[in-house]
């Protein structure tokens, strides 16, 4: 079994290979050798996306909030594991200098980790983990796989349908929006759209991709 740090989060010293916030090209150097897969990236840009969103809503610097987020799965695809996951990220972003309070909210995002959700970002984060991959799934069967056409209730509408993107875990989002104290649909909404004003990262923009 993967023995991962499990001491107290201690402050660290941003070291000089990750500033913080860490700058764009830097995230997508350790993206591009973590994560292959497209179709993880996508999810993992559009919690980043949402989070941002959340960030500039409270006043808080969207950089920083989306750093974390977008390296919430960061090992998931090399390591999927709950054994595993996300603890070699957190190993390796602490390794990287990041700050032990983003380090505990990528480690919240799991429940097994028993990292209980304290802070904004960390109620934040969990409440647009799962409800990502709804709306991204929702995207993907139109015929013109254009997220800016998609519309809360045609999101509401594959939500009744347990068997429509069954890996979505349609209580934990219920749960994550009870914490953050905010209505499930205006939530929904909100996050579809800060993915729509991403189309184009994320792909879902109604165009061929280049590659």
């Amino acid at each position: 079994m993967y023995t991962h740090y499990t001491g107290p989060y201690v402050r660290v010293r941003i070291s000089t290979s990750m500033n913080w916030p860490p700058k764009r090209e830097n995230l997508e150097q350790v993206l591009a050798e973590w994560v292959p897969s497209f179709g993880l990236r996508r999810h993992m840009y559009s919690v980043e996306v949402a989070v941002r969103g959340y960030a500039e809503r409270h006043n808080e610097d969207p950089d920083s909030w989306g750093a974390v987020a977008l390296f919430h799965d960061l090992d998931y695809e090399k390591y999927p594991t709950e054994s595993d996951h996300p603890y070699r990220a957190v190993d390796f972003l602490k390794g990287q200098g990041w700050p032990d309070w983003a380090l505990k909210a990528i480690l919240s995002h799991a429940d097994y980790t028993d990292t209980p959700r304290e802070s904004m970002l960390e109620k934040v984060l969990y409440a647009c983990d799962e409800i990502t991959g709804l709306i991204v799934a929702t995207a993907l069967v139109r015929p013109d796989q254009d997220i800016k056409s998609v519309k809360v209730k045609s999101v509401k509408k594959k939500w009744k349908q347990k068997s429509f993107a069954a890996g979505v875990n349609r209580d934990d989002v219920i749960k994550g929006c009870e914490d953050l104290g905010v209505e499930l649909w205006e939530h929904v909404g909100f996050v579809l759209e800060c993915m729509q004003s991403a189309s184009v990262l994320l792909e879902l923009d109604g165009n061929e991709p280049d590659s």
